[in-house]
C-alpha cells in the first residue's frame, strides 16, 4: 500500500447559510431554552418588589467669613480646587459621624411612627419578612451599616451633590434622604461656626469678669462717699480721670482682643502644623518682620495721638482740627503701606501653598496681623497711661482716693461697654454664618417605583435566553464532529452522489417493513432519491458499459450500507437491468434478514464447493433482482475474499448480470472492503447524517482513495430534508407525488414504477 494522501482535504469557512441551517436543525432546544428564559423573566418581573428612589440635591459652596468680620484682611477670597473640595465633603457625608446622627434621628422617628409597615431599611433583618404583628427596629450598628449603601455623588462639572437612597417604601426613602441632608447641614454649620464659637465663649467669660469688677468698683466708690469722703472733684481732675479711664479701657480692650486673636491663631496653627509643617514654619517668620512691625507701630501711634487730640485738644501746638486732619492723612498712608506689605506676603506664601491649604494660610496671616496690631496698640496705650499717671499722682491728697476710685469705675465701665459691643458683634457674626451647604431640593415621596422595569426585564430575559440558546446550539455543534449535511462532506473535496432522506414512518437502518422502500413505496421521496442515486452511479464513469461491479461500504457499523445497497440494486432492477446483490459482509451479514430468507446456503458455501451456483442465487419480489446471502460464517473472511476462487467467481458471474452490488463490511473496521474494492469497478461510501464522525469519514476516504481504487463518491444516508433543504423537499413533493385522481387512472405496473 502506498502512503495515504491527505491533499484532498480542504476545509472551507462556514457560510451564513450554514449557520442558519445549524439553528434551524436544532430549533427545538433553541425554542425550549428561550421559552424557559422568557418564563423565568416573566415570573421574576411579576414577583419582584417595587423599589422607590428618593433624591435630594445639595449645593456646596466655598467657605466664606461672617458678614461682620472685623478684620478686612480676612475677607480676601481664595481659589482652591473645587472638585477636590467637593470630594472631601462627600467623604464627610459618608463618614460614621453623619451616619450615626442620621440613625439616631431615624430610630426616634420610628418610635413615634405608628404605621411600622411603611419601613423596610429601619427594620431588623429578621423582621423584614413579617407581614403581621409588631415590628422591631434595626439595631443602631446595623442601621449605620445600611446607611453606608446610600448613593452620594457629585454632578459632573457642577457644585452640586446628589444624595439618594432606594427602599421598598417610598415614605422611608424620602425620610432617610431628608434626615441625611439635614444632619449633614447641621454638622457643616457646626464645623463652620466652631472657630467663631470659641471667640464668643472667650468674650462671654471676659464680659462676666469685667461686670463683676465694675460692680465692685461702683460699690467701693459708693462706700467711700457714704463714709464722708470728698464727693466732688475739680474740672482738671475730672478731665484727667476721664482721659486716663479712656486710655485704660482701650488698653485693656486691646489686650483682650489680642488674647482672643492669639487663641484663634493658635488653633489655626495647630491645624496647619498637622497638615503642612513647612508652611507653618514659614508663617511664623511673619511675626519677625521688622518693617511690618515698624509700620504697625507708626500706625498705632498715629491713631492714638488722633484720639488724644479728640479728648485733650491742648496737647497740640496748632489747631486741633488741623492736627486731626494731618493724623488722618498719616493713618491713611500707613494703612496703604501695611496693605501693600500684606499683599506681598500673601503672594509669596500662597505661591507654593496647595489649594486646600490657602484658605487656612490666609486665616493665619490675618490672625497674626491682628495680634500684632493689638499688641502694638496695647503697648503704646500702656506707655501713655504711665505718662499720665504721673500727672494723676500730683493731685491733692485729699482728692486722690476719690479720683482713683472714680478712674477705676469709669475705666471698667468703658471697658465693659466695649466688651459688650464686641460680644454682640461676635454673636451676630456667629449666627450670620450660614455655612456652605444649601439644600436646593428636598427629597419628595416618589409616586412611582424606580425599579424594576418589568418590560425591560422580560425583553432582556427573552434576548438573553435566545443568545444562550443559540450559543448552546453552536457550542454543541462545534463539539459535535458528526456529518450532518451534504455541505459537510463537500467542504472536504468529496462528491456526494445522493441524499437519502429520513421521513417519518420510514426507518432507513432498522427492520421496518418500509426498509425496502423502492419496492414498498415506490412513489415516496426516498424511493426517488434512490432513482437519482441510480442515475448518478450510471453516469459516474465515461465508460458506463464497463461499470458492472459496485462496492457499497461505510466507515463504521450502523450507517445503513445494507439498506442503501439493496435499494440501489432494486432501482437498477426496476429499470429492467438484471441485478445481483452479494452479501460480502462475512462477519455480520444482513442481506438474508433484509429479504427475510435463510442465510444458508450462501456464497461461502459455494466457494467451498458445498453447493452449486444455482442453489445460492435467489429471486426477490422485484423482477430482475437477485441476491446471494453470506452463508456459513468462516473463521478467516479476509483470506476467503482474497482467494483465487473469489476472483474467478466474480469473473464468472460478471457476464450473467448487468449490475452486481457488493455489500461489504465497514472499511475502517476490517480490511475486507479494501480487498473487495480492487475487484469492483466502482466504490461508494455510505455516510449517516448525525451519526458518522468526521474523523472516521476522512479516515475511510483515505483508505478508499489509495491504490488507485475507483471511488465514485459518498452517499449521505438518514438526511433530514425539511430542516436543511426544505425547499427541495417542498418542490420535489409537489412534482413527484401524483394526485389521487391521476393514480386511479394508471395501470398497476406503472404505479409501482
Amino acid at each position: 500500500m502506498s502512503k495515504p494522501e491527505k491533499n484532498f482535504i480542504k476545509v472551507q469557512p462556514r457560510s451564513f447559510k450554514e449557520n442558519i441551517d445549524i439553528i434551524r436543525n436544532d430549533w427545538f432546544p433553541v425554542f425550549i431554552i428561550t421559552l424557559a428564559s422568557l418564563l423565568f423573566s416573566i415570573i421574576y418581573a411579576v414577583n419582584a418588589k417595587n423599589i422607590y428612589k428618593a433624591t435630594s440635591l445639595v449645593k456646596i459652596s466655598k467657605p466664606t467669613g461672617g458678614i461682620l468680620d472685623a478684620n478686612p484682611l480676612l475677607q480676601a477670597s481664595t481659589d482652591f480646587a473645587m472638585d477636590r473640595f467637593l470630594l472631601n465633603e462627600i467623604e464627610i457625608l459618608k463618614s460614621y459621624q453623619v451616619r450615626e446622627r442620621v440613625s439616631t434621628a431615624l430610630l426616634d422617628t420610628f418610635k413615634t411612627e405608628c404605621k411600622h409597615h411603611k419601613f423596610f431599611i429601619l427594620l431588623d433583618e429578621k423582621e423584614r419578612q413579617k407581614k403581621n404583628g409588631p415590628l422591631i427596629p434595626s439595631p443602631p450598628a446595623q442601621l449605620i451599616n445600611e446607611l453606608a449603601k446610600m448613593d452620594i455623588e457629585q454632578k459632573r462639572g457642577l457644585d452640586f451633590v446628589e444624595i439618594s437612597v432606594q427602599s421598598t417604601s417610598a415614605y422611608e426613602a424620602a425620610l432617610i434622604v431628608n434626615c441625611y441632608t439635614e444632619a449633614y447641614r447641621q454638622i457643616n454649620l457646626e464645623l463652620t461656626r466652631n472657630q467663631l464659637l470659641s471667640v464668643r465663649e472667650f468674650l462671654v467669660q471676659q464680659r462676666t469678669d469685667k461686670l463683676q469688677e465694675l460692680g465692685k468698683s461702683e460699690e467701693a466708690l459708693r462706700n467711700f462717699q457714704e463714709q464722708g469722703g470728698i464727693v466732688a472733684l475739680d474740672q482738671q481732675a475730672t478731665s484727667l480721670i476721664t482721659f486716663l479711664s479712656t486710655l485704660e479701657s482701650k488698653r485693656d480692650f486691646d489686650k483682650i482682643e489680642m488674647m482672643s486673636s492669639e487663641k484663634l491663631l493658635q488653633r489655626y496653627k495647630d491645624e496647619l502644623k498637622k497638615r503642612s509643617p513647612d508652611i507653618n514654619a514659614y508663617l511664623d517668620q511673619v511675626e519677625s518682620e521688622e518693617y511690618l512691625k515698624d509700620i504697625q507701630t507708626q500706625l498705632a501711634e498715629a491713631k492714638l495721638n488722633r484720639e488724644i487730640l479728640k479728648v485733650d485738644p491742648k496737647n497740640s501746638s496748632i489747631s486741633s482740627d488741623v492736627a486731626i486732619k494731618e493724623y488722618d492723612k498719616k493713618v491713611t498712608v500707613l494703612e496703604g503701606l501695611l496693605k501693600q506689605k500684606i499683599s506681598t506676603l500673601k503672594s509669596s506664601i500662597f505661591a507654593a501653598t496647595p489649594d486646600e491649604l490657602k484658605d487656612l494660610a490666609q486665616k493665619i496671616l490675618g490672625a497674626e496681623i491682628q495680634v500684632q496690631s493689638a499688641r502694638v496698640s496695647m503697648e503704646q496705650e500702656d506707655a501713655l497711661v504711665k505718662k499720665y499717671e504721673q500727672k494723676f499722682n500730683l493731685l491733692p491728697k485729699s482728692s486722690i482716693e476719690l479720683a482713683r476710685l472714680q478712674r477705676n469705675r469709669e475705666s471698667l465701665e468703658k471697658l465693659y461697654l466695649m466688651i459688650e459691643e464686641k460680644y454682640q458683634e461676635a454673636a451676630i457674626n456667629e449666627q450670620s454664618q450660614p455655612g456652605n451647604v444649601l439644600i436646593v431640593d428636598e427629597a419628595r415621596i416618589p409616586d412611582k417605583p424606580f425599579k424594576p422595569n418589568r418590560v425591560l426585564i422580560i425583553v432582556v430575559g427573552f434576548v438573553l435566553g435566545l443568545i444562550i440558546a443559540v450559543g448552546y446550539v453552536f457550542l454543541r455543534n462545534n463539539f459535535d464532529n458528526t456529518v450532518k449535511t451534504p455541505d459537510d462532506i463537500q467542504k472536504f473535496g468529496t462528491d456526494v452522489l445522493a441524499w437519502i432522506p429520513q421521513i417519518e414512518g420510514i426507518v432507513a437502518t432498522g427492520s421496518s417493513e418500509f426498509e425496502f422502500i423502492v419496492a414498498r413505496k415506490p412513489d415516496s421521496i426516498p424511493a426517488e432519491s434512490f432513482r437519482a442515486l441510480r442515475t448518478r452511479v450510471q453516469f459516474s464513469r465515461v465508460d458506463a458499459e464497463q461499470l458492472k461491479t459496485i462496492l457499497v461500504t461505510s466507515s463504521a457499523p450502523s450507517e445503513g450500507k445494507t439498506m442503501i445497497c439493496t435499494n440501489l440494486a432494486g432501482s437498477f432492477a426496476l429499470s429492467n437491468k438484471k441485478t445481483l446483490i452479494i452479501d460480502c459482509d462475512l462477519r455480520k451479514p444482513r442481506i438474508h434478514s433484509f429479504f427475510k430468507a435463510n442465510r444458508y446456503p450462501g456464497i461461502v458455501d459455494y466457494l467451498f464447493g458445498q453447493v452449486s451456483l444455482d442453489e445460492i442465487i435467489r429471486t426477490s419480489e422485484i423482477n430482475d433482482l437477485y441476491y446471494m446471502t453470506a452463508g456459513t460464517i468462516p473463521p478467516n473472511p479476509s483470506e476467503i475474499l482474497e482467494s483465487q476462487k473469489m476472483k474467478d467467481f466474480l469473473k464468472e458471474i460478471r457476464e450473467k448480470y448487468d449490475y452486481i452490488l457488493l455489500d461489504s463490511p465497514p472499511v475502517i473496521a476490517v480490511t475486507d472492503s479494501e480487498i473487495l474494492a480492487r475487484y469492483a469497478d466502482a466504490t461508494a461510501l455510505v455516510v449517516s447524517a448525525n451519526t458518522t464522525e468526521t474523523e472516521l469519514m476522512l479516515r475511510a476516504l483515505e483508505i478508499i482513495k489509495q491504490d488507485n481504487i475507483n471511488f465514485i463518491g459518498t452517499i449521505l444516508n438518514n438526511f433530514v430534508y425539511k430542516s436543511s433543504y426544505g425547499s427541495y423537499y417542498k418542490y420535489y413533493y409537489y412534482y413527484t407525488r401524483p394526485r389521487k385522481t391521476d393514480r386511479t387512472k394508471l395501470p398497476p405496473q406503472q404505479i409501482n414504477t
